[in-house]
């Protein structure tokens, strides 16, 4: 059987988006809430969409010179031909939650983000100091990538692992499934305050690995799938976060259990000692404490 695939959106424009407002969640998390400018042309499709977010590091002239297909390879060069300084940052997020436009106002999305480092003792990297210093009116563009996750017709039996940077998908995916969903929610988060609670079936239940500081990042989480006892077929399998746990989530089971591969949908978000590609000037700022 093929892979389970991708979901691509109707339109994957890029979309001008403006900052509303922040707010802190916990000691390493934000959210950010966007909207204005050309929200009303965005498409929710709930689960674990997700889209790729243009922070503007270098000013809004920056974001003027992004080319409309950033997220393909053409496009991308041409984006990498941005000068140094000028060139917004690229990070891929999930819509942790859509709220359409009412008669008092416009539609919002959530984004949710985990935060490195600190912002003003200069450890933090360019998304997570955006994320902490941004104020509203502040310009994004964003472009629609679709579902990762992508269960059979019918299917709402899951299991849903991740580490803490797949919480908002995974909480975005408890958000859409039928109220009588039945499965498991493994999510390894670094502190006990960053397993932020969220709205699921009755029937999913939901377990929180705290990760000592000498575990490597999934491996908890991993472990615990090991001695995890699979919902009765059918059910789907979501694995995101840190990528050995997204490839170890589906080696171990493909391989060692005999689940079928369009049955796991994963993603690996990050690669421990594997730092994203930053402009020169995004590193300079994340490199100057804040006054």
């Amino acid at each position: 059987m093929a892979y389970s695939k991708l979901v691509k959106p109707e339109s994957s424009e890029l979309l001008h988006l403006t900052v509303l407002r922040t707010e802190r969640l916990a000691p390493h998390w934000i959210r950010v809430t966007l909207g204005g400018g050309e929200i009303a042309k965005f498409r929710p499709m709930g689960f674990d969409q997700w889209f790729r977010l243009f922070l503007p590091i270098g000013g809004d002239a920056g974001l003027d010179r992004v080319p409309a297909k950033a997220n393909k390879m053409f496009g991308y060069l041409k984006f990498l031909r941005i000068p140094d300084g000028e060139r917004p940052v690229m990070r891929n997020y999930t819509v942790r939650a859509y709220r359409p436009a009412t008669a008092d106002g416009g539609a919002e999305i959530d984004v949710d983000f985990v935060l490195h480092g600190s912002a003003a003792d200069g450890t933090a990297g360019p998304a997570s100091r955006w994320a902490e210093t941004c104020t509203a009116g502040e310009n994004v563009l964003i472009i629609d990538e679709g579902l990762t996750f992508n269960p059979q017709r019918g299917t709402e039996r899951v299991v849903l692992i991740g580490d803490e940077t797949a919480l908002p998908a995974i909480a975005s995916i408890c958000a859409s499934l039928p109220a009588d969903a039945t499965g498991t929610a493994i999510i390894e988060v670094p502190s006990d305050e960053d397993a932020l609670d969220f709205p699921h079936p009755a029937g999913v239940d939901v377990d929180w690995l705290t990760r000592p500081h000498e575990f490597p990042p999934g491996s908890r989480a991993l472990s615990q799938l090991h001695d995890l006892a699979l919902p009765e077929a059918p059910f789907h399998v979501y694995a995101a976060g840190e990528q050995s746990l997204a490839s170890g989530v589906r080696k171990h089971l493909v391989g060692e259990r005999g689940v079928e591969k369009s049955a796991v949908s994963f993603c690996g978000y990050w690669k421990v000692g594997a730092a994203s590609p930053a402009s020169k000037a995004a590193r300079d700022a994340a490199a100057e404490p804040l006054a």
